[in-house]
């Protein structure tokens, strides 16, 4: 921070000396003004120590009081007098109004000239803002270490040197807002205050931050990420603004911070793909052979399970890895994998044991307002032994997240309908000799995928494009050559309930 007048007054070689305001001394000099002007306020920006020989000062005591009103007004640090010229000494008149206004006085003795006290007050600034960039490099450096020393990229470890160096706390929160890391650890309380900051950021991704400011403290709110939507934000509060050097020790926290998300969201990625591959075997039918309780799923012995879907945000790699995520947190014990459904990349899907499903409840699964899961549909019951109940309640619960709109819709909600007077037996094997032409030997487009998408999208050709992945005219040709194979009209609304029904009976 800038000098104190105090710091000024001692130098020794400008002989300066205190006839009033002396409980005032700790004012910060910003810098220095040589003015003779009766109002020399509009020309300062505050924190200047004004220097004058007095040449046109009042020597009236009314004038003296306005002169120094003025001074205050202008939010000047300190008013010095070079004695010699205009004055031999310091006007008692003076003095009273600087006393009475609470704005230091300082004498300065002829032999010091004006040019003296703006160089000593120069050379404190440039000091002081040395002391400070170097204050800020050792802090990065202290952040870099702490970074580089630790296994998991010591998040917390630079959120606590982070809050040392800015005298205030710092807290890294997750997407939602709840506390990762806090220093000191009595700051997590501050996580409430800043939810509606979070809330307010979180659809604007890595590209807002915010300020707040309160009568004795500065708090900084930035995302953290490395693209795409937002992984965590760092909250940084402090007892001032922060200055050019703090702020940038608070940039390179969150680029630290973001990395290690990164680092982390690397490893889990690893362990996504894993995930996903267990839980195709598991649909197909391998559940005896998979290492259940090495993957965490021990709780899928118990009966019965239920198959959900949930479709994220988008379809971006990052909001389908939060959505996983967030059903893992929800859904202890359930298999859980995205990009198992090619013809709905949003979709995350889960196994999971009724009981968990019944203690999330609703609003854990997802929420109109939900920004990481949009809609959730759950299938009818299901044995994790038998892949063809669990084929079964997989296209149930797509035919339940297709019949609503946003938030969560359960197939036994739909009350029935037709699928409820069929056999299942007979009407999968129907379903199966319908669809079979789709799959004619050497056919590589998935024209079922593609079916499905584009009756899902009521036959919006632009949509269902955008679902899969590849351009409109693709999918034109993909549905031409179904209906070639099938032998049917797609313009026919019977044709189309037909393959609806088929297709949602079919396991993808």
């Amino acid at each position: 921070m800038p000098p104190r007048l105090r710091d000024v007054v001692a130098l020794p070689d400008l002989g300066l000396t205190v006839f009033a305001g002396a409980s005032a001394l700790d004012h910060s000099v910003r810098w220095v003004a040589v003015s003779e002007l009766e109002d020399p306020g509009p020309f300062l920006e505050g924190g200047e120590l004004v220097l004058t020989t007095g040449m046109r000062l009042p020597t009236q005591a009314a004038d003296c009081s306005a002169y120094v009103a003025r001074l205050v007004a202008a939010d000047a640090a300190a008013l010095g007098l070079g004695v010699g010229l205009s004055h031999a000494e310091v006007p008692a008149a003076l003095v009273a109004a600087a006393e009475a206004q609470g704005l230091p006085l300082v004498r300065v003795p002829e032999q010091t000239p004006f040019i003296a006290v703006t160089k000593a007050i120069s050379r404190l600034l440039a000091a002081e803002e040395y002391d400070e960039a170097a204050r800020g490099f050792t802090a990065q450096r202290e952040l870099i270490r702490s970074a580089l020393t630790a296994d998991d990229g010591g998040p917390a470890a630079v959120v606590t040197r982070l809050a040392k160096h800015v005298g205030g706390f710092a807290l890294v929160l997750d997407p939602a807002g709840s506390v990762v890391h806090a220093s000191p650890a009595s700051a997590v309380a501050r996580a409430t205050e800043l939810a509606g900051e979070v809330a307010r950021l979180r659809p604007k991704g890595l590209l807002a931050s915010a300020v707040v400011s309160g009568a004795d403290e500065y708090v900084v709110l930035q995302p953290l990420g490395v693209r795409g939507r937002a992984r965590g934000f760092l909250a940084v509060g402090a007892p001032r603004p922060l200055s050019a050097n703090d702020q940038a020790v608070v940039n390179l926290a969150v680029s630290l911070l973001s990395l290690a998300l990164a680092r982390s969201e690397g490893r889990t990625a690893s362990e996504r793909g894993v995930r996903a591959a267990a839980v195709r075997l598991l649909l197909d039918g391998h559940a005896q052979s998979l290492p259940l309780d090495q993957l965490g799923w021990t709780s899928l012995r118990a009966r019965p399970v239920r198959v959900v879907v949930v479709r994220a945000a988008d379809a971006d790699p990052a909001a389908l890895a939060a959505a996983e995520e967030r059903l893992v947190e929800v859904l202890p014990g359930s298999a859980v994998a995205a990009g198992l459904l090619p013809d709905d990349p949003a979709v995350v899907l889960a196994v999971a044991p009724a009981a968990a499903l019944d203690a999330a409840g609703a609003g854990g699964l997802a929420a109109p307002d939900d920004d990481l899961v949009r809609a959730a549909g759950v299938g009818d019951a299901a044995d994790v032994d038998d892949p063809a109940s669990l084929g079964r309640s997989l296209a149930r619960a797509r035919r339940a997240l297709a019949a609503g709109a946003d938030g969560l819709r359960r197939y036994d909600d739909l009350g029935g309908g037709l699928e409820a007077l069929l056999d299942p037996a007979a009407a999968d094997a129907w379903a199966a000799a319908l669809l079979a032409p789709l799959d004619e030997p050497g056919e590589r487009a998935d024209l079922a995928a593609t079916l499905h998408a584009w009756l899902g999208r009521h036959g919006q050709v632009d949509a269902a494009a955008a679902d899969l992945g590849v351009h409109r005219h693709t999918v034109r040709h993909r549905l031409r050559r179904a209906e070639a194979l099938l032998d049917r009209s797609l313009d026919d609304p019977g044709v189309r309930a037909e393959l609806w029904l088929a297709l949602t009976r079919t396991p993808t």
